[in-house]
Parts: structure tokens; sequence; C-alpha cells
């Protein structure tokens, strides 16, 4: 039987506020444990919580960017259960009336395929604390940090049909939440994670299957693991004669395998109720212009920018945009270098990349500036250095030895277009290369880029190439 996947996300995006979503503790990372919890976070009796504006204002850009509809009434709800890390013994979150629903995103599953995934809903909700199982032998200890940190959940239509296009989808989100300055995307700190509601229908069935959740998954590559195991899971359980529970998974990353958590609640099990503590929160046109004239250029028209201005191919300009980072860094570097797109790309994904990744860096910590980088262009276009000797130049200024042309002057590396000085060294390969010589002349023109190399060793890489090219095949047919 063939089989069709069914996939829908649970993006938690972690909001880039200094403060929690209901009380004034930090939300910075790293403190130590139970240090940033205030009464508020501890449920204490007699606290109430007061909603953070600017946590209102994220979503509603959030909802701008993703052609959502934001809710001119949203209503915050308590989503009650026990379990340690949750001190009230309910999660304030959104629940029938979320700040934004109804929107879209396209992702592009290879370069010619390009899909549209609704985003069911994104709402405003708290985050629980953390337990921590290391180091108290057999006992659990208990971190509420996090508790009270906002939380925007974006919640998609089962719309992906495989871990590649679920993973393009998250790339998406990861790239716009960050766009938008609204999440610092950082999935090592658990700023950026998913929920995967994965189910398998056979092929050319409208009902869908039994969907199993897979909680917390926090990088693209195991999103994609995860789902695959999960697939192939549930169908050999399918075609066995067995049947798929409805439970929450989790995934273990040694073992590249989900397991069992707990059976999947369903919504009546958490007794939603909005929360008495809470004001509805109304937004009116005049605040949704004020945030319209806030928006940055999103992802796809910086693309199309890029193609347009600088004549990239579509997948060079999609991987200098991925990031906002990433796109601000290459701009910077054109505007330097006087206007080279297509030499500037190539550099930025190319050299600069291969030693960010070997480095472990991120572009915002590249040790060569745009500054730097489009200085050293420039020298490549003027014919100062050539494309090999720009390589040791690179290297120079990725370890800190100054601007390219300071380089360029203390390593002796301009580049040599003094046309008598390279024909006297094209005269003096050639009279020690009678053999080679003889061979050319004969038909053999392979041996041409022998005399080349030669050249080019004798003067260290400097010699112009275009220059050598063009003067031995004169120097050699005379």
């Amino acid at each position: 039987m063939e089989w069709e996947t069914v996939i829908g996300l649970e993006i938690h995006a972690q909001l880039a506020t200094r403060s929690k979503i209901f009380s004034a503790a930090s939300t910075r990372y790293g403190a130590e444990p139970n240090t940033q919890a205030c009464a508020v976070d501890l449920g204490l009796p007699g606290v109430l919580p007061v909603l953070n504006a600017e946590v209102v204002r994220m979503a509603v850009k959030f909802g701008l960017a993703t052609h959502s509809s934001v809710a001119p009434r949203s209503v915050f709800a308590r989503k009650n259960y026990f379990y340690p890390d949750l001190p009230k013994g309910y999660q304030i979150s959104q629940y029938e009336l979320p700040i934004v629903h109804d929107g879209y995103l396209d992702i592009e599953v290879d370069e010619d395929t390009v899909k549209r995934i609704g985003i069911t809903r994104a709402h405003l909700e708290e985050d629980a604390g953390k337990s921590l199982h290391e180091d108290f032998h057999g006992l659990t200890g208990i971190d509420l940090n996090r508790a009270g940190t906002p939380l925007l959940e974006i919640v998609s239509e089962p719309d992906m049909r495989s871990a590649k296009e679920a993973v393009a989808y998250m790339k998406k989100i990861h790239s716009l939440v960050q766009y938008l300055g609204i999440c610092d995307g950082n999935m090592q700190e658990g700023s950026f994670r998913c929920d995967a509601n994965v189910s398998v229908r056979p092929q050319g069935q409208e009902a869908f299957g039994t969907r199993a959740e897979l909680k917390n998954i926090n990088s693209f590559r195991f999103v994609e693991q995860a789902i695959n195991y999960e697939v192939e899971r549930q169908i050999a359980l399918l075609e066995s004669g067995g049947t798929v529970v409805q439970e929450t998974r989790l995934f273990d990353a040694d073992r590249h395998e989900t397991r069992p958590m707990r059976t999947k609640e369903e919504a009546n099990d958490y007794r939603y109720f909005p929360d008495p503590d809470l004001l509805p929160v109304e937004i009116d046109p005049a605040f949704i212009a004020e945030v319209t004239q806030t928006l940055p250029e999103l992802p796809e028209v910086k693309k199309q920018r890029f193609m347009d201005d600088y004549g990239l191919s579509a997948y060079d300009a999609g991987v200098l945009t991925a990031t906002r980072e990433l796109g601000d860094y290459f701009e910077a570097v054109v505007g330097v270098s006087g206007g080279l797109g297509k030499l500037s790309a190539n550099w930025v994904m190319g050299e600069l990349s291969g030693a960010l990744n070997k480095a472990g860096l991120e572009i915002g910590s590249s040790p060569v500036s745009a500054e730097a980088l489009g200085g050293m262009l420039r020298r490549i276009e003027d014919g100062t250095i050539s494309g090999k000797i720009a390589k040791q130049v690179f290297e120079a200024l990725w370890a800190g030895a100054g601007s390219a042309d300071e380089v360029i002057e203390s390593q002796g590396l301009m580049q040599i277009t003094d046309s008598s000085a390279i024909e006297d060294i094209i005269r003096g390969v050639l009279e020690n290369s009678p053999k080679q010589v003889e061979q050319y002349r004969t038909g053999q023109e392979k041996v041409f880029g022998y005399f080349v190399g030669q050249v080019m060793k004798a003067t260290q890489g400097k010699a112009n190439p275009k220059q050598v090219n063009e003067l031995l095949k004169k120097m050699i047919n005379d």
C-alpha cells in the first residue's frame, strides 16, 4: 500500500522582551536557578498578572508578516494541569480567541516548487519552568527562571507531506521571527523549538490518520530525523495489523528514535476557561497601522531585490537572505566594493562562509568585517591582486593583519602588470623549455598550461593571469 504523510507543526518562539509576559522579572538567559522568578511567576497567593504590552506588539508584527488576521479582541485563558515546574497549577495561554489567525507562508520545496502552508493561529502564552534531572542522585530539581517567559505559539495547518517540507517551513519561520526582531532564534537556549504532529494515511484517503505529537525538538536536523522515524514506525505498525495510538512522544537524539511519553490529552482535559485576572486584549486599527510602519524589509522582498539589483540567481539570493544579519553583511560588502554584487556574493557564500563554519562562528562574529572584505574585492576588480592572491589576503584579514591595502603592501602581494617584466619572464620560460615549445608547435596545445604554470611559479602567483595568457600566446607563436 502507498502511504501519505501528514504533518503539522506547533512552533514555540520565545519573544525577545527584557521582562516576562505578566511580571517585571528578567528573561535573561543563563542566570543561577530560581534567581529570576518573582512572586507572580511563583504563583503566590494574592498576586495579579499584568500584561507586557510589548508582547502584543510583537505578535501583531508576526501576524502582519504572515498575511494573517489580527483579532480585534483576544482572550487569555487558564490551561489547567499539574506538573512540578508549573507552580500555579495552570498555564496562562490563549485558546478560543487567539491574537493572530488564518495566515500563510510560502516555502520553497526545491528550486522549481513553491508550496503554501497555512497558519491556523499564533497565540501568546507563558512558558513553564524547567525540570533538571542531572546531579540530583535520583531526584529532580526545579528551576523556575523560565516560568512566565513570553512565548508565541505558531500552529500550522496539517499541510506538509514530508520531513523535508516541515524543515523548510520551520526554517522559514525561524528566519522570519529574526527578521522581525521578535525572537533571537537561539535553538540551543530553547528560544525556538517545535512540536510535530505526525500521521499517515493510505494514498488518496481524505480522512486523517491518528496522529502522534513529537515534543520539544530544538534543531532542524532532529525535526527531520524524528519525523522520518515516526513515519516509518506508524507505517510498520499499520502494515502489521496494529493501530496507531494518539499520544505524546519524545525524540531520543542519541538513538534516533521516538518513544512514548504520555497519552495525548484532549482540549477538555485542560478545562480551559477565561482567566479572571486578565482583561481581553483589544486592538484597534490605529495600533495595527502603527505597527505596520515598523515592519522591516521581509525576506521574500529582500530576496527579489537582490536578484533585481545585483543580478543574483534565486538560489544565491535565497542563501544571502536566510538571515537578516547575513543579508545586511552582504549589502555592506557590496557598498564598500563599489557595487560588485556577484563577486561579493561569491566571496560571502564561499570563502567567508567556509571559514565561519570551520571556526563555528556566526556572521555577526566574523573576524573579517564587511568593510575589510569589500576593500579586498575592490583590489581584485582593479587588478591590484589576482583572485588566487586574494585568498592569501583573506587569510591575513581573518588573522587581523589590517586592511586589504595594508596586507598587500606589507606582504608585497601587488599583482605584476608591467608587460615588459612579464615578457622577460615568459622569454626565460620558453628558452628553458625547448621540448615543450616543440610539442606545442606540433599541435599539442595542452602543453600551454605548463607554460602558464611556470610563469606564475616564477612570479610567485603575482603576474596578471589574463596578461600572461595573452602575451604567452603572442610570443610562443612568433
